[in-house]
């Protein structure tokens, strides 16, 4: 069994995007000699609710980790809920705009990450990495990946902890304007400590 991490790729102004290089930079590499398989996923309502339970089914993962950008925020933001809506102000990269549509039409209102948050939260803190836990993911194709993750992976009966993070933009993407950053490499550092403590507790339980 793998690690499976998704990344969006671009979307917009945004040519770059550090969710699809994380999820580029990990794929094939170990922790705690379990194998990461990392995938990028389009910025996409329709295309995502198809292709991540493709995805989970196939490789059947110990950990799922679905990664986003969230341009201005400081911090590696850990998503606590997936809510089953979808709304959105601007089209998707299909050009896909829609406004209060069920995820699932038959699905439960929402689903509550499965990673250990708090556990999370405190090793990257005590790592001088910047972190938060965040109880919107929104209502645009970062809620609705996590949404779907959770909904096959409980559907499956998969023992895999199961969740998503919003990460900051790099300092190439915001040379030209004040916002906050963070490095790629303090990135993949927070991600691979977040896949580690999920690995930890899924042989703990």
């Amino acid at each position: 069994m793998s690690i499976l991490i998704t990344g969006f790729g671009p979307y917009e102004k945004y040519k770059m995007n550090p969710a699809q290089l994380i999820a580029r930079e990990l794929d094939g590499k170990e922790i705690l000699g379990v194998k990461i398989v990392g995938k990028e996923v389009p910025v996409s309502f329709k295309r995502v609710i198809k292709i991540i339970p493709e995805y989970i089914k196939e490789i059947r993962p110990r950990v799922f980790l679905g990664l986003g950008l969230a341009c201005g925020r400081p911090n590696i933001t850990l998503e606590r809920v997936a809510i089953n809506i979808m709304d959105a102000t601007k089209p998707d990269n299909d050009g896909y705009k829609p406004e209060d549509e069920p995820i699932l039409p038959n699905g439960p209102a929402a689903y509550f990450a499965t990673l250990p948050l708090k556990r999370i939260l405190k090793v990257l803190r005590k790592n001088g990495i910047p972190a938060m836990i965040s109880n919107s993911a929104g209502t645009f194709v970062c809620n609705t990946l996590m949404y779907v993750a959770l909904h096959t992976v409980n559907e499956l009966k998969l023992d895999c902890p199961t969740g998503f993070i919003h990460v900051p933009c790099m300092p190439e993407q915001v040379v030209d304007k004040p916002q906050p950053s963070m490095s790629f490499g303090i990135m993949v550092k927070a991600i691979r400590m977040v896949v580690e403590e999920a690995l930890k507790y899924e042989v703990s339980k």
